[in-house]
């Protein structure tokens, strides 16, 4: 599932190639995606406008529409992309890094699509269709964003309850834009138990978790997505923790499947 990092080339892409550039049709007909919102409702709010800002926080990611307008909400699900087409026939995209081997200009998963008038046109493509599109999301609900948190509110999402660290990791309420993936490394780098309550963590545990927070998300931002950390090739079975050698072992924590140093990252630790 897209997190942070990817979330942010999506939005990257949109500042790039897709501010300021006047819309004249929306294909906005696929009902699922686009809930709560009939066919047609998002078109007639975005007609004539442009989008003026690219936003992120966490996960999510809209834009604005110029004075007056609407937010436009793009949420990416499992395997959204931001795919950017010019009449040209240059592409630029942004977000799920697997669905890069798609082969430009095949746009049978799109799901959403703003049309300009300079012919070009920006689509949100997910083969899952599992992304969503929506005016005016509800961004104010979800906690700081994991690229900025301060210390501060970093200290304050886990201070409270008796949840398993990377549940609270995982809890966008917390902190915003943490997935799977990322929490492993944070985890893994922190050298702390993926199961640990958050009530017994120490100041330092959660320094070094904040720390370990920063670097993976300006690595995975840096380097092309969440898959380019040091631990996500090592979280499988068989597998030695990169670190020490030993075995790397999986369990369940907050439901989510996790991978772990058998030796560093033992429960306790």
């Amino acid at each position: 599932m897209p997190e942070l990092p990817e979330v942010e080339s999506a939005r990257a892409v949109i500042e790039r190639s897709g501010l300021g550039r006047k819309i004249i049709d929306v294909d906005d007909s696929d009902s699922y995606v686009c809930r709560p919102h009939s066919p047609g409702q998002i078109k007639d709010a975005l007609i004539g406008r442009e989008l003026v800002r690219a936003h992120r926080r966490g996960k999510s990611m809209w834009c604005d529409t110029g004075e007056d307008g609407p937010e436009l909400g793009i949420h990416l699900g499992m395997s959204g992309k931001i795919v950017i087409a010019d009449p040209d026939g240059g592409e630029i995209d942004g977000g799920d890094y697997w669905e890069g081997r798609r082969l430009p200009g095949d746009y049978r998963w799109s799901r959403f699509a703003l049309f300009f008038a300079d012919g070009g046109r920006l689509m949100l493509v997910d083969p899952r269709r599992l992304g969503r599109v929506r005016l005016d999301p509800p961004v104010e609900a979800l906690g700081p964003d994991a690229a900025t948190v301060t210390p501060a509110q970093f200290r304050a999402a886990l201070s409270f309850g008796t949840a398993p660290v990377k549940a609270r990791l995982l809890d966008q309420d917390a902190v915003a834009g943490i997935g799977n993936l990322l929490a492993d490394q944070i985890l893994w780098s922190a050298r702390i138990s993926p199961s640990r309550r958050v009530d017994r963590l120490t100041p330092d545990d959660v320094d070094r978790l904040l720390r370990a927070t920063r670097q993976a998300v300006r690595a995975a931002i840096r380097d092309g997505g969440v898959h380019t950390l040091k631990v996500i090739p090592f979280r499988r079975a068989g597998a030695h923790c990169p670190r020490d050698g030993a075995l790397m072992a999986m369990s369940k924590v907050g439901g989510r499947t996790t991978w772990w140093c058998s030796l560093e990252q033992a429960p306790g630790a």
